[in-house]
């Protein structure tokens, strides 16, 4: 389809799935008083394009790079949201880029999960996550706020702090520095 958005490297994609798995994500990453969590999951677009050529970088059992409908696509029981940074050089890009390529291959960060829940148990503060600093075990926003990091750039809290839902919560409340390019929903309407 010829009026398919075009997706850029740096642009961070969000997830938000029906299973067991993603609704706890959502509710363990809400703090009190916060509005309803919106997405579970987080990743950076590292090889821009049509939406069939776009490859990405995201934690999932490992770190892994590969074609962003190879998960998304048709028959996905995820949503997916676009957002593009806007107010980035492009050798920030690409420094954000290659710092989310380094993490590929790497073993997801089970404790990285259980450090967010124990924090969460003392109302979102930052005790446990602290302590999960060991870089080769990533989880999914781990790999998009250090990546954003290398470039200078943060969400509003810690790098080994932000949640999906952190990311999500900065980036639509500033439409200064990201612009929605796909609004939350099947990515099969963009086809």
């Amino acid at each position: 389809m010829s009026d398919a958005p075009i997706l850029e490297p740096g642009d961070i994609f969000f997830t938000r799935g029906r299973g067991t798995l993603s609704k706890l994500i959502r509710v363990f990453t809400r703090r009190i008083g916060e509005s309803r969590t919106r997405v579970n999951h987080v990743g950076i677009v590292t090889l821009g394009g049509r939406l069939n050529d776009v490859k990405v970088v995201e934690a999932l059992s490992k770190v892994e790079f590969h074609p962003l409908l190879k998960r998304y696509g048709r028959g996905s029981k995820h949503d997916v949201a676009v957002f593009r940074p806007t107010d980035l050089s492009r050798e920030q890009i690409d420094d954000i880029v290659d710092k989310a390529e380094k993490y590929v291959g790497y073993e997801y960060g089970w404790g990285k999960i259980a450090a967010h829940f124990a924090d969460w148990l003392l109302q979102g503060a930052y005790v446990f996550r602290r302590l999960t600093r060991d870089d080769r075990y990533p989880i999914c926003s781990w790999v998009v706020a250090h990546a954003f990091g290398a470039a200078g750039k943060h969400f509003g809290t810690p790098p080994g702090a932000a949640s999906p839902d952190d990311i999500w919560d900065f980036v639509t409340r500033n439409p200064d520095k990201y612009r929605e390019v796909i609004p939350l929903g099947p990515l099969e309407g963009h086809l």
